[in-house]
């Protein structure tokens, strides 16, 4: 595999935002042909592979990049003003790189061959959260040597390119209960199938298709995790501290890609008063977005897992996410008529930021979730309804 330097910082260091910046006019002019025709953007992926992106989070120890969670964030975050899809998908597989390393290096997980696999091939995780949360879904059947997994899974990014799905199933355990397992599943396992079903709104290009698994085997030693189904633990905590802040940094690059295509037509009404009052308004909204990313990224370095830390990063989340589609929001009524035009690309990103809807945990999910934290509960008490455990989304 052929590979070209990534840019170093004056420290000598690889600088991930130089490379974001780089290449993301390139995947910037490839955009409204994916938006278009709902086409993975698989040659994003190729420059990315090239580059070495896929192996940034690995520690550097393991062959990868050594990038830390907030470098990554950044990373997604500039790509994200060029090419939403792109940088989505990449946060979806960059998270799951994030959570094994974090294991790696803070609890001793046997997670060192996957993170070299990464390392030494660029391999492609890709992750079925959307469809599964707290709960999981599908169900995996012990048999000998293994599980037998069947199931469907929804937004699954990233499916075209992938190596390894990083999927889960309910267990039916006799001693422990309902029980959920985090397997590994190579792309070409019989039973693995990919369904055309990525026709959306926005985020076209990232391939999120349905993926069905019917009785897929995986042996006893593909499983990465078990954990009672429904409840939050130590695992799950990790997953939030360290997922959220990666998916909701591309949603403050949209903004941000927003408010510099709405500035270049509002510039020759810079002396309007409703002009500047909009533009006010849509500099406050991406603060707001960037302040809340902020808090999210500094609870993931505090390094206390746990459902203060989650609790901090699902605030930040449900700040980040609305204030993100408030920016491209008023960025389109800055640009005024010019907005609604394709050919700006503003339209493009006021569909992709509409995504920032739908990643957990939403609504009144996540106001349980802070309210029982504040008072000093249990976050899988009884009296929470289930709410937190019954979360799905993208």
């Amino acid at each position: 595999m052929s590979t070209q330097a990534v840019p170093t910082n004056d420290r000598g260091l690889s600088d991930w935002a130089a490379l974001a910046r780089e290449l993301g006019p390139r995947f910037a002019a490839r955009a409204p042909s994916h938006d278009a025709t709902d086409s993975f953007v698989a040659d994003n992926y190729r420059d990315l592979r090239e580059r070495r992106v896929f192996s940034a989070g690995v520690p550097a120890e393991l062959g990868g990049g050594g990038a830390s969670h907030a470098e990554l964030c950044t990373l997604v975050r500039v790509l994200g003003q060029h090419c939403g899809s792109t940088a989505l998908a990449l946060a979806m597989h960059t998270h799951q790189i994030a959570i094994a390393a974090w294991r790696w290096r803070h609890e001793g997980a046997p997670t060192e061959l996957l993170l070299r696999r990464v390392a030494d091939q660029e391999a492609i995780l890709v992750t079925s959260g959307g469809s599964d949360w707290l709960a999981g879904s599908g169900r995996a059947e012990k048999v000998a040597g293994g599980y037998r997994i069947t199931g469907r899974k929804v937004f699954a990014s990233g499916a075209p390119a992938g190596d390894l799905f990083m999927t889960m199933a309910l267990l039916d355990d006799p001693e422990g209960g309902p029980t959920v397992v985090h397997v590994a599943i190579p792309f070409d396992a019989p039973g693995l199938e990919i369904k055309d079903t990525w026709h959306t709104l926005g985020m076209r290009g990232t391939g999120s298709h349905d993926i069905v698994l019917d009785g897929v085997f995986v042996p006893d030693a593909a499983i990465g995790v078990r954990r009672p189904a429904g409840r939050w633990g130590p695992a799950w905590h990790v997953v939030a501290m360290l997922a959220l802040p990666l998916i909701y940094a591309v949603y403050v690059g949209i903004a941000e890609g927003a408010r510099a295509l709405a500035i270049r037509p509002a510039a020759g009404r810079r002396h309007d008063a409703g002009t500047l009052e909009l533009v006010g308004r849509m500099e406050n909204e991406l603060a707001t977005a960037r302040m809340a990313l902020r808090q999210m990224i500094d609870a993931a370095a505090c390094g206390r897992v746990g459902s203060e830390t989650t609790n901090e990063v699902l605030i930040g989340r449900a700040v980040a996410g609305p204030a993100a589609i408030r920016t491209v929001e008023a960025a389109m009524e800055v640009a005024s008529g010019a907005g609604f035009y394709r050919d700006l690309g503003l339209e493009r990103l006021f569909r992709d930021v509409q995504g920032a809807r739908y990643h957990p945990l939403r609504g009144s999910a996540q106001l349980i979730y802070a309210g029982r934290v504040a008072l000093g509960l249990d976050v899988n008490g009884s009296d929470s309804s289930g709410t937190a455990g019954k979360e799905q989304t993208t």
